[in-house]
């Protein structure tokens, strides 16, 4: 990765026009041969920049930028598309190279997998007696996330989600349909779990009888204890 702080002019020519005037700017440009300009302030994003494939030519300045006092042109044109990013560079304050190496990704947490293994494992956030039947409960369509029991010995199917939107709440009036067909299992009541819920989506819950359950995936971790809260 090259890291230049510089001050340029930034021209994107293509299916659209846009133009940055003289100013200091941090290029950074990426071994996949994309090109990102940074400002010190605004927004996180780049002000401007060319995804790849792409690649980057230096070249020297023609009469006129040379008179402007330009000192060397970057070029960073797409393969497929033929839009470019004409750099014009008046004068160098940084210019860096590092090998940053194989990035392992990112790796989120609170993925639906691992909500669903915490909420297994301290199924009684749902309510004191409650107990575990299975995670990945089969059924003809698809497996429910976790079949539980609650206080009474009633057969719960939970639906755990991330972000809980209408799709989600379908999909549990699904399994609920189909499990209570069971009399081994009937009557199944529904619990959709997420952490956040849509307004649509817990107000068509609520109207089939479906609870909603916000996930505090901190206090499933033991990070934070809400019952120790001091406000």
């Amino acid at each position: 990765m090259r890291l230049v702080i510089a001050r340029c002019s930034v021209d994107y020519e293509g299916r659209l026009q846009a133009h940055l005037p003289p100013a200091t700017r941090l290029l950074v440009h990426k071994a996949d041969g994309s090109l990102l300009v940074h400002s010190d302030g605004g927004s996180y994003k780049p002000l401007n920049w060319m995804s790849p494939p792409c690649a980057l030519a230096e070249l020297s300045p023609d009469p006129d930028e040379a008179a402007d006092g330009v000192r060397a042109v970057w070029v960073v044109r797409h393969a497929k598309s033929g839009d470019a990013l004409r750099v014009r560079l008046f004068e160098i304050l940084h210019d860096s190279t590092h090998d940053l190496g194989v990035d392992p990704g990112l790796v989120k947490e609170g993925v639906e997998a691992h909500l669903q293994a915490l909420l297994a494992e301290h199924i009684h956030t749902l309510g004191e007696g409650w107990t575990l039947v299975r995670r990945e409960h089969m059924t003809a369509i698809g497996p429910v996330d976790i079949l539980a029991r609650d206080a009474d010995r009633g057969h719960v199917a939970i639906e755990i989600k991330r972000r809980g939107e209408i799709d989600g709440v379908e999909q549990l009036t699904r399994y609920l349909d189909l499990l209570n067909r069971d009399p081994a299992l009937r009557p199944v009541q529904g619990v959709f779990a997420a952490q956040e819920i849509k307004p649509q989506a817990r107000t068509l819950a609520q109207d089939r009888g479906i609870r909603c359950v916000t996930l505090d995936y901190d206090a499933l971790r033991g990070i934070d204890d809400a019952e120790s809260r001091l406000f």
